[in-house]
């Protein structure tokens, strides 16, 4: 499929600047979550702990060196249509998500590219103690959706899991996410979902 040009749903995220506040909201009963623009320097440490921690190994950075890790995200952080940001709970990381433009992505080459679509990736860190037991991932995931479904143009969340994800896809589904297709992207065969508002 060809993709369509670019809605650019991204682009006031680069302008924000690193550690940059996307969007601070209060949980009830969990606390604040806050969402800014990683700082690739300041956040190696979280990065490095969580990128090769057990079971994240569809992330596919658990063998970079934390030089290399850091250059990635430095990378990553010139992009204009590609950005990482840190959730935090009460100042406390606890997600890492990757937003993009499907439209200048590989994946917008394997499904219709809508305008308003964005892509996201979605890796889960720490779990503070206290949230235990108070169906965190759920409401973690539906805040996570609210925040992107707050940002300017965004009508629809594109996520593209490796099919072997099965974890991911169950989380997935906590977005209200409508499972689409497998694909075949240049480093994985991958499982499409989408949310839709």
């Amino acid at each position: 499929m060809t993709a369509t040009a670019p809605d650019r749903v991204t682009a006031h995220l680069a302008a924000l600047g690193r550690g940059g506040t996307v969007d601070e909201r209060d949980l009830p009963g969990l606390g604040t979550l806050t969402t800014t623009v990683l700082d690739p320097d300041a956040e190696l440490d979280v990065l490095h702990a969580w990128v090769t921690a057990r079971g994240t190994q569809f992330w596919g950075l658990a063998e970079l060196t934390r030089e290399e890790l850091r250059e990635t995200y430095a990378y990553v952080d010139r992009l204009d249509h590609h950005h990482a940001l840190l959730v935090r709970l009460d100042g406390a990381p606890v997600v890492l998500l990757q937003v993009y433009e499907p439209a200048l992505d590989p994946v917008g080459e394997v499904y219709d590219v809508q305008p308003g679509d964005l892509g996201l990736h979605v890796l889960l860190g720490g779990r503070p103690a206290h949230v235990r037991g108070t169906g965190w991932t759920s409401r973690l995931f539906v805040a996570l959706a609210d925040v992107l479904f707050d940002q300017p143009g965004v009508r629809r969340l594109v996520g593209e899991p490796d099919a072997r994800n099965t974890p991911m896809l169950r989380r997935a589904l906590l977005f209200g996410a409508e499972l689409g297709p497998e694909v075949d992207l240049p480093t994985k065969r991958a499982r499409l979902f989408f949310v839709t508002r």
